[in-house]
């Protein structure tokens, strides 16, 4: 729905002052129709004459006239009246159309108003999608901006978005908030799904789950891919609705056949998910993302002829891994340097590029299929695989099936998960063979193995349907869940590990936080990684403990052991909660046993030790404590410390004080230390220990 230039100046009344740090532009004033010159003065052609006034006329007419001059003048007074009626019917005719072209002008102005706002809009998304600098998407902002001032919808939830998330500085939620709901009341089901997201965690406006479920309720209705996959995790896992698999089916399997259909155009890549919770002691040693530093480094090794270096650069830059720039240009100049030297994966990359066509080589079956058969000679999987495509959708060759297949088994065996999907698809859909549904799961599946996301994709359709295998409805939601976390809307992973990097804790916060809300893990755990911190400012303090247990708890139902340890520290110390030593235990329990977690088993063997919330059993504390270091290695030196604690304290215990606990009360620790009573017995032994260690070295 396109707005009118009206709705441009209560954008422009609410956005004042937030746009100022993009650069300021002269305001365009409202066009207006033109003014058109005054209408004439309606003439008086009409004589109204009384009748007692024409009896007289036509009585004097009678004595002076004979009858047939009077009624020639009857037929000229008839013919003068039938002449004004005329007269005052084509000037209402010249008055309506003067309205109408009032009207046709004003119209016209709008849609001029209207379709220079979607020409600025379009020219923002366009230098969104080719930008690689900071600059470059802050000018794409400036049109959205420009065009949003206009009216434009698209614009404004772009601007709304900026508002939101903090593009460039611009986070500013309650404003936000107030174009939201202004773009709401036009239909926006983008609109929608963030009042929904605002909702559901309280920020900025009432903490009401009834009123997110209906936000994300008229969003999926309207469209909203978001609100889609939201609702599925939602019935899906049971949150504040009744758990429903079917429903949850309903809406992932919307996403999932939008993904694979932009799949199918262009091969997805997984976006980069780092954990917070492993790099918060030093974001730039991370292996997901790939720093400056050692970006150079590699760079200089591939100049210098690594020829594998430079395949991997070419890889990145051909897929924008790691943070870095999608950048056909720098991919082909590092394989073709590769090439050079011999490599098969560079020929076969090459061959892939011309097969799918962009900027630095334009498409050409001819070309591709010369580098994949060089590829293919030397035993390359990707190769094989290349020439399998090219028979297989007869592009630059004949379409022969029988060829497709036997490309796609040799590169299938070689364990390349495109072509097994591909084997896949062939005995799924018939093309070539007969259909064969078991072969179709096995290749699948193999595929699925390593991330293959269309071979997840058909793996659901199958488990939804029921064909080839027993139909499994949390299995199907499952994958289709899979499947939809590879939208476009996953790159929010990078812009918000960027802006925690940066120290734009808020901005990071609520990325993270609405990728939580869709289903993803990894957003769980980092968001409530930086509630637990209390460094964000867009949320109450008081709440934020509650909240970020909310998160881990969902993390932890989706395999998160970490989570699990982290619920078990929040019950056991009451953080969100109230103290509860019996829910603690179980939780650590949990997280010993189902994921052999070094951290839950050295908590649970302290739970024994002291008897909390579970009763006291010294020698399984022992057991615990040993299986602790043998699982992990970091638990070394805390379970010797506390094993050194135990004996020491049992051994004071069985013989100095033995006979004297009743009268000295030397054991009561909690009333004559202090609650960290063991804390302060470490401290004593590591006293020791160093003293001891002196003395030896001198």
């Amino acid at each position: 729905m396109k707005l009118t230039p009206r709705r441009s100046r209560r954008w422009t009344a609410l956005s004042a002052g937030l746009l100022e740090d993009l650069r300021a532009w002269p305001r365009r004033p409202a066009i207006k129709a033109e003014k058109h010159n005054k209408r004439q003065k309606e003439r008086n052609v009409t004589t109204q004459v009384s009748g007692n006034k024409i009896k007289q006329y036509l009585s004097h007419i009678l004595e002076q006239r004979t009858s047939s001059n009077i009624i020639n003048k009857r037929e000229n007074l008839l013919e003068k009246k039938k002449n004004q009626h005329k007269i005052t019917i084509k000037e209402i005719q010249n008055k309506d159309i003067l309205k109408r072209n009032k009207n046709h002008l004003q119209k016209q102005a709008e849609k001029n108003f209207t379709d220079e706002g979607d020409q600025l809009f379009k020219m923002g998304i366009k230098i969104l999608q080719q930008s690689k600098s900071q600059k470059q998407k802050e000018e794409a902002y400036l049109l959205f901006a420009k065009a949003a001032d206009m009216g434009n919808l698209k614009a404004m939830e772009k601007m709304a978005d900026a508002l939101l998330f903090g593009n460039f500085g611009l986070q500013n939620i309650t404003a936000a908030i107030q174009l939201y709901e202004s773009l709401a009341k036009e239909g926006s089901c983008k609109a929608q799904n963030a009042l929904g997201f605002l909702s559901s965690y309280g920020i900025g406006m009432e903490y009401d789950q009834a009123k997110a479920l209906i936000y994300y309720t008229f969003g999926s209705a309207g469209g909203s891919m978001m609100s889609q996959m939201i609702l599925g995790y939602r019935y899906l896992s049971g949150i504040n609705v009744l758990q429903n698999c079917e429903v949850a089916l309903s809406h992932y399997k919307k996403v999932a056949d939008y993904i694979a259909d932009t799949l199918e155009k262009s091969e997805g890549v997984p976006v980069e998910k780092v954990r917070l919770t492993e790099r918060a002691e030093n974001l730039s040693s991370n292996s997901e993302i790939l720093d400056w530093d050692r970006y150079q480094y590699y760079k200089f090794l591939a100049e210098r002829g690594d020829v594998q270096i430079q395949v991997s650069l070419g890889q990145l830059h051909l897929t924008g891994r790691k943070g870095l720039d999608q950048d056909d240009y720098k991919a082909l100049y590092y394989f073709l340097k590769a090439a050079k030297a011999g490599s098969a994966n560079a020929m076969a990359f090459i061959g892939k590029m011309y097969l799918e066509g962009n900027a630095a080589a334009p498409q050409n079956n001819a070309t591709a299929f010369k580098y994949f058969s060089v590829a293919a000679s030397k035993g390359n999987a990707i190769g094989l695989h290349g020439l399998g495509l090219l028979y297989f959708y007869g592009k630059g060759v004949p379409v022969n099936y029988a060829e497709a297949l036997k490309y796609f088994q040799k590169a299938a065996e070689k364990g390349w998960p495109n072509a097994q999907f591909q084997l896949g698809f062939m005995y799924y859909s018939g093309s070539g063979i007969w259909k064969d549904y078991k072969l179709a799961f096995k290749y699948f599946y193999l595929a699925s193995q390593s991330g293959q996301p269309l071979a997840i994709y058909y793996l659901a359709e199958m488990y939804a349907t029921g064909r080839g295998v027993v139909r499994s409805c949390r299995t199907a939601a499952e994958l289709y869940k899979g499947v939809c976390e590879l939208g476009h809307w996953a790159e929010k992973f990078l812009t918000a590990y960027f802006a925690y990097k940066d120290g734009d804790i808020d901005s990071s916060l609520i990325q993270y936080a609405l990728l939580a809300e869709m289903g993803y893990e990894v957003a769980q755990s980092n968001s409530a990684f930086i509630l637990e911190s209390k460094k964000a400012n867009i949320l109450e303090k008081e709440k934020m403990y509650s909240m970020a247990l909310l998160l881990w708890n969902r993390a932890a139902i989706q395999g998160n052991a970490f989570a699990r340890v982290k619920i078990g520290d929040y019950h056991y110390y009451g953080y969100g909660t109230k103290k509860d030593y019996q829910t603690a235990a179980t939780h650590y329990s949990i997280a010993a046993d189902k994921y052999h977690s070094a951290q839950a088993m050295f908590n649970l063997a302290y739970m024994y030790e002291h008897g909390l919330g579970i009763a006291k059993d010294i020698h399984l504390a022992r057991r615990l404590y040993d299986m602790a270091a043998q699982t992990s290695p970091d638990a070394h030196i805390p379970v010797f410390f506390a094993l050194m604690k135990l004996e020491t304290m049992y051994l004071l215990q069985d013989t100095l004080f033995f006979n004297f606990t009743m009268r000295w009360k030397w054991l009561e620790m909690d009333t004559t230390i202090g609650p960290c009573w063991d804390l302060f017995v470490i401290g004593l032994i590591v006293a020791g220990l160093i003293f001891l260690l002196r003395n030896h070295h001198g």
